[in-house]
């Protein structure tokens, strides 16, 4: 079953502010759904994610 997280938890999860998630989600640089008027963030989207922006940088270097 799917984690729901809200801005806050994926900012506090990511250890970001909730601005700079914000900014991110508009942007379209992090996976994000917008249910009503507000950002929800699977975990499992957001833990790959995190993977694969690992991978990106050590692929430039």
């Amino acid at each position: 079953m799917d984690k729901w997280l809200t801005l806050e938890q994926i900012a506090e999860y990511l250890q970001m502010s909730t601005s700079s998630i914000y900014k991110m989600t508009q942007a379209g640089k992090i996976p994000a759904y917008k249910i009503g008027r507000q950002w929800r963030f699977k975990k499992e989207e957001i833990d790959k994610w995190i993977e694969q922006q690992k991978y990106s940088k050590r692929k430039k270097i």
